[in-house]
């Protein structure tokens, strides 16, 4: 059964693109998705048909009919899953390493969709078809703690909690250089990089707010341990705010984390440092409030045998 959504236009909304304003809204459903919506004419400003480019004025009524979802659109795969906890509504998962969360533009299988979807066919089906389940995601080469929905309730219960930042998250990265400062806070809006899609900038000419706190959990010669609490969920939030305070994480090639050989270092660090394929960040805990019983709840996951061995490495050679 299709679902309909209507919408008013704000003060804020005005002049706005239909398109834009539909993916700030309609936050489970992805832009290509929105972009076929428009184009089979499913998006309606006061009554009338419209293109995406079509400018808002406040007061503007919209109307969105979005196409019902089938989870058959991705084929179930038996890929291991380390699962944390599990009821009749939620599942919790430590996501890990080289594990895209979702299909996307090139990639049909080998996901974290394609693994649940083996374990379970009760997932929700609001928003895109390649995203059963999904309420928020993990970069593909960052692990940790992430919630999947097994119904929509508590899917667009859990939505609204990721939209309304009242989960706790906590990372842990190790970046280069030393933070000087035990704790402090990066605030630096964050939009798409003009001349790159696939990164994004605190210098962007579109941005949103984004908040993210950090204190020293150890410093090591040229490296520091932080901890990292999230007041926003911006893509690559973490990555592109320690990168702008010149700290980036440790082999994250995007944002400048990539570790050159140096051959006065300890030979077990830099065979630990060798081995480094992705950007040592870890989503290490996640709190939210379980959308059935009203309780909070929080789930940690262990640091992955890749940044533990740099971190041991680090600290043979601290000694």
């Amino acid at each position: 059964m299709a679902d309909t959504r209507n919408l008013r236009a704000d003060f804020d909304d005005a002049q706005k693109r239909l398109d834009v304003f539909l993916a700030e809204k309609l936050t489970n459903v992805t832009r290509s998705a929105i972009k076929k919506i428009i184009l089979h004419g499913l998006a309606t400003i006061n009554g009338r048909i419209a293109k995406a480019g079509r400018r808002l004025k406040t007061g503007d009524s919209i109307e969105v009919t979005l196409p019902p979802a089938s989870v058959s659109a991705v084929i179930p795969e038996p890929i291991p899953l380390e699962i944390l906890y599990e009821d009749e509504d939620i599942i919790v998962v430590n996501k890990s390493a080289g594990l895209a969360v979702h299909p996307g533009a090139g990639r049909s299988s080998g996901t974290l969709v394609n693994a649940l979807l083996h374990h379970t066919k009760n997932l929700s089906v609001i928003g895109s078809p390649l995203r059963p389940g999904i309420v928020h995601r993990l970069d593909k080469d960052t692990t940790g703690v992430l919630v999947v929905a097994k119904n929509d309730l508590s899917h667009l219960n859990l939505a609204a909690q990721f939209k309304d930042h009242t989960t706790t998250r906590k990372y842990l990265a190790l970046v280069k250089g030393l933070v000087r400062s035990d704790s402090g806070e990066i605030s630096k809006p964050i939009g798409r990089d003009v001349k790159s899609r696939v990164k994004m900038s605190t210098k962007a000419r579109r941005t949103r707010p984004s908040l993210t706190a950090y204190k020293v959990v150890k410093r090591f010669p040229g490296f520091t341990l932080l901890e990292l609490k999230l007041s926003t969920g911006r893509t690559h939030q973490v990555r592109v705010h320690l990168s702008s305070i010149n700290h980036p994480v440790v082999g994250d090639a995007v944002y400048g984390g990539k570790i050159p050989p140096v051959s006065t270092r300890p030979k077990p660090l830099q065979a630990a440092l060798k081995k480094i394929r992705r950007q040592l960040l870890h989503a290490a805990l996640l709190g939210i409030v379980h959308p059935r019983t009203g309780v909070y709840m929080e789930w940690s996951a262990r640091m992955p045998d890749d940044m533990r061995e740099v971190i041991s490495a680090l600290e043979g050679a601290k000694n």
